[in-house]
C-alpha cells in the first residue's frame, strides 16, 4: 500500500476511535456520516422510516444490539410497521456466526414476527421479506442451523427476482449465498454471484455499509482478497460508529499480509469495544474486544512487536467473564496464548498452555479448546516431552470426535487437521521420518482444501508451513523450500514462513532466494 493510502487509512481509524472516546452511543443518535446511508423504503410513516434506514444500517454492519433497540423504536414511532418487527428478528439471526442462535434467540425470534403477523400487512413486497424472514425461525426442530440459513437463502432469492429494483433484495440475498457457501467449494461460487450482486447495487449506493461489509466478506479469500481491498479502505469511513466496520477491512489486510494496516484496524476496533462496554455498563469482556484482539496479536507477532503483543496477553489474562459466552470469545481465548507461544517458537511455553477461564463453558466450544491442547501437544512434541504431546493428542481425538458425533463436520475436520500435525511431530521426536511426513502432508492437504472461518485471522500456524518446518529438521532444504513458498502463496508475507524459507533457500545453496527472504523479513520488522 503507498504511503499516501496508509497515511488516509490510520487517520481514518484515529478519527473514528476520537468520535468514539467522546460521545455517547444510544439508538437513534447517529447520523449517516456515521453508521452508512442506506434507503430502504416499508410502508411506515415518516418518522418510522427514518429510524428504520438507520436500524438496517446496522443490521448490515452486524450491530445487533443496537439494531434491535433502533427497530423497537420504529414500532412505537408507527405501532402498524410490521416491518419494525421484521428487524428485530433479522436482528437475533447472527448469519456469518459461528455460533448458531440460542433457543432463547429463536423463541425472541418467533414471538417477533407472531407480532407482526397480527398487523395488516400493507404490501405482497412485505410479505415476502417476513416470509423469508421466517424461514429462519421455523418451528420444525429437525431443520438445523445450515438447513435455515439455505431455507432463507431460496426464499431470498425470490424475493429479489420478484423485486428486480429493490436492491436491498440483492443485498441480503448477496448476504445469505455469502452465509451458505461451502468451506469446501474452491470455486467460490456463491461468493462470485454475491459479488456480482453487490457490484450492482455499489454503482448507485457508493456509502452503503452492507455493500462493503459484504464485499470483504465475499473477498476473504486467498484467491479474492484483491478483490475487497477497495472496500475495505472504505468501509471504516462509511461506518466509521462501528466497531464491527472498524475490524472488518483487517480480514483483507491480513490476506494480503498487510500487516501494519491490520494492526490500526483492530486498535481502533478494540478501542471502540471497550467504550462500547463501558457506555453499555457491560459486567464482562465484550466478545468483539476478544475479536479484535485476537486479529491484534496476530497481526504484532508478524512484525516482530512482541512487547505489543505481550500486552494483549497480559490484558486477556486478567480478564474474569466473557460476555456473551460465545464462539468469538472462545477461539481468541484460546488463540492468543496459542499464538503467543506458537509464533515465537517456544515450544517449553507451548507445551505448558492450560485451558483460560476454568467456568467458561468450554463444552460447548470443543473446536476452540482443541486450540490449546493443538499448541500443548505440538509444543510438548518438540520440546521431549513424550507423555504431555500423547495426553494432548488423545484429548484432540476426543474432541474430534465428539464435534462428528454433534454432526459439526467442519470443526472436526480442522480438530482433525490439528490432530494430524501434533501427531507427525510426535513421530519425528520418535525418530519416524517417513510417517512425520505424511501425517504433516495429509494435514496440510487438508487445510488447502477447506477455508479458515470468519472467527479467526489464521490458523495457530498454517499446516503447510508446519510441513517446511518439518522438513527443514529432516534436513531437506529443497522440499521444506517448496513447501514454505507454497504456504506463503496462501498466506502471504508471514514472517516464521519468510524466515524459515530464507533458511531453507540457504540450505539448498539459493543465495539469491535467500538473500530475498531475508530482506523481507527486514522490510517486515523494520520499525513502521
Amino acid at each position: 500500500m503507498n504511503l499516501f493510502i496508509n497515511s488516509i487509512l490510520i487517520a481514518t481509524l484515529m478519527i473514528a476511535s476520537a468520535l468514539w472516546a467522546g460521545e455517547g452511543h444510544h439508538a437513534g443518535t447517529f447520523s449517516e456520516e456515521k453508521l452508512g446511508k442506506v434507503h430502504f423504503p416499508v410502508s411506515c410513516n415518516p418518522a418510522a422510516q427514518a429510524q428504520f434506514n438507520q436500524a438496517v444500517a446496522m443490521l448490515h454492519s452486524f450491530w445487533y444490539d443496537e439494531a434491535v433497540k433502533t427497530f423497537a423504536q420504529v414500532t412505537v414511532s408507527d405501532p402498524s410497521c410490521a416491518m419494525g418487527y421484521w428487524g428485530i428478528a433479522m436482528s437475533h439471526y447472527h448469519q456469518l456466526w459461528a455460533t448458531p442462535p440460542t433457543a432463547a434467540e429463536l423463541q425472541a425470534g418467533r414471538e417477533t414476527l407472531q407480532k407482526a403477523a397480527q398487523l395488516n400487512i400493507k404490501t405482497e413486497r412485505e410479505k415476502a421479506y417476513l416470509a423469508a424472514t421466517g424461514a429462519l425461525y421455523q418451528i420444525d426442530t429437525q431443520a438445523d442451523y445450515t438447513a435455515r440459513k439455505l431455507a432463507y437463502q431460496s426464499a431470498m432469492q425470490r424475493v429479489w427476482q420478484e423485486n428486480p429494483d429493490d436492491r436491498e433484495a440483492a443485498v441480503f440475498y448477496a448476504l445469505a449465498l455469502i452465509s451458505t457457501a461451502s468451506p469446501q467449494d474452491k470455486t467460490y461460487a456463491n461468493q462470485k454471484k454475491a459479488l456480482e450482486l453487490l457490484q450492482h447495487v455499489l454503482e448507485k449506493e457508493p456509502n452503503h455499509p452492507g455493500v462493503a461489509h459484504y464485499i470483504i466478506h465475499s473477498s476473504d479469500y486467498p484467491e479474492l482478497a484483491n478483490l475487497g481491498l477497495d472496500a475495505a479502505r472504505r468501509y471504516t469511513q462509511i461506518a466509521p460508529a462501528v466497531p464491527h466496520a472498524l475490524h472488518m477491512p483487517s480480514h483483507i489486510f491480513i490476506r494480503l499480509g498487510h500487516w501494519h494496516d491490520a494492526a490500526q484496524s483492530n486498535v481502533a476496533a478494540y478501542r471502540a469495544a471497550k467504550n462500547y462496554a463501558c457506555e453499555n455498563a457491560l459486567t464482562a469482556t465484550w466478545d468483539q474486544q476478544f475479536h479484535a484482539m485476537d486479529y491484534l496479536i496476530y497481526a504484532y507477532l508478524q512484525t516482530g512487536q512482541t512487547g505489543k503483543a505481550k500486552d494483549i496477553l497480559q490484558e486477556l489474562r486478567a480478564i474474569k467473564k466473557a460476555q456473551p459466552e460465545n464462539t468469538t470469545a472462545a477461539y481468541a481465548l484460546a488463540a492468543i496464548p496459542a499464538r503467543y507461544a506458537v509464533e515465537r517458537g517456544e515450544w517449553l511455553e507451548a507445551s505448558e498452555l492450560q485451558v483460560s477461564l476454568a467456568d467458561f463453558p468450554w463444552s460447548q466450544f470443543g473446536w476452540c479448546e482443541a486450540i490449546t491442547h493443538f499448541a500443548r501437544g505440538l509444543g510438548a512434541a518438540r520440546s521431549g516431552k513424550a507423555a504431555a504431546a500423547r495426553s494432548s493428542l488423545q484429548r484432540l481425538e476426543q474432541l474430534r470426535d465428539n464435534d462428528k458425533a454433534a454432526n459439526k463436520n467442519y470443526t472436526a475436520d480442522q480438530i482433525e487437521i490439528q490432530r494430524l500435525a501434533v501427531a507427525a511431530w510426535i513421530a519425528h521426536a520418535e525418530g519416524n521420518a517417513q510417517q512425520a511426513q505424511t501425517l504433516m502432508r495429509a494435514a496440510a492437504d487438508r487445510e488447502d482444501a477447506t477455508e479458515k472461518d470468519n472467527v479467526t485471522p489464521g490458523a495457530i500456524i498454517p499446516a503447510r508451513e508446519l510441513l517446511g518446518e518439518l522438513l527443514l529438521a529432516l534436513q531437506q532444504p529443497d522440499a521444506a523450500l517448496h513447501a514454505f513458498e507454497q504456504s506463503l502463496a496462501r498466506t502471504p508475507n508471514r514472517r516464521n514462513a519468510l524466515s524459515h524459507a530464507a533458511e531453507a533457500a540457504k540450505q539448498a545453496g539459493d543465495k539469491e532466494k535467500a538473500r530475498n527472504y531475508e530482506e523481507q523479513v527486514q522490510k517486515l520488522t523494520a520499525p513502521s
